[in-house]
């Protein structure tokens, strides 16, 4: 009888110390798995700047915001168990509202570049925004070194215009892609060094007739687009990086891309 006791009351100590091992491994994965929203600005939801104004990304649509970085943001919050909190914000004061945390993460079209990289944390690209060279139909350029001494309409401060002054051509100031078309085709400018999905967003409700494109990213790397979080929120940025990486995997981002540019841009080669 004793012994059947201590048997009982070993069994017991056994089932409790399981019992316990599954209760604490449980609370340490809930709270690694919600560590991050000690960081957001609002828990539970995850607060994305962007501009609202920047059609295929970011834009109105019948009153409502839509666009492929919008339905990207709202995909990657639900991977990581929050809601998407847009607040669109003028491009002068968006990435500031960013340092003064307004904001968790800008959604924005955004590049890396080395002075970014000194105050900001940047996610996985999300797009590999190749260079391509727009011009009239019948244009003999075919390389970036012909450009020099042409007159290339580029938005000022731009990636684009970096690329079209360090192959020397002329600058002629454009506001928009639709103008820059223009200025191409009524003479005034011979060309345009812009991103490819650029293009294809255009070209997907537009006539193209008298312009050519080629592809030159033979000649220039592509640019890194991805998402830009501050530096003190290194776990909300891993977190982001991981559901990233699952709707990538899961068709969820090419997807996004074929609906807003008419090609898969979100990949780093054809």
């Amino acid at each position: 009888m004793k012994k059947t006791r201590i048997i009982s009351y070993s069994i017991i100590i056994v089932l409790l110390i399981i019992l316990a091992v599954v209760y604490f491994s449980k609370q340490k994965t809930t709270t690694q798995k919600d560590a991050f929203q000690s960081e957001l600005k609002t828990k539970g939801k995850l607060t994305i700047g962007l501009e609202g104004t920047y059609s295929p990304y970011s834009y109105r649509k019948d009153g409502k915001l839509t666009g492929f970085e919008v339905e990207m943001g709202r995909a990657v919050a639900k991977e990581m168990g929050v809601k998407a909190n847009f607040v669109p914000t003028k491009w002068d004061s968006l990435v500031a509202g960013l340092g003064s945390q307004k904001y968790d993460v800008v959604l924005n079209n955004i590049s890396q570049t080395p002075a970014r990289k000194k105050v900001y944390k940047f996610s996985d690209p999300y797009i590999y925004s190749k260079y391509v060279m727009i011009t009239p139909e019948n244009s003999d350029l075919a390389h970036l070194k012909d450009i020099s001494g042409k007159k290339f309409a580029e938005g000022t401060g731009t990636n684009n215009e970096q690329v079209a002054k360090k192959y020397n051509a002329k600058l002629v100031s454009s506001g928009d892609f639709t103008t820059t078309l223009s200025l191409i085709r009524t003479g005034r400018a011979e060309g345009t060094i812009n991103a490819a999905e650029a293009w294809y967003a255009y070209k997907k409700d537009n006539a193209t007739d008298g312009l050519k494109y080629k592809d030159v990213s033979d000649e220039i790397d592509p640019v890194k687009i991805s998402a830009m979080f501050n530096k003190k929120d290194p776990k909300t940025r891993a977190k982001f990086n991981k559901a990233l990486a699952t709707i990538r995997e899961d068709g969820t981002l090419k997807e996004l891309s074929n609906k807003y540019f008419g090609e898969d841009i979100t990949k780093e080669q054809n």
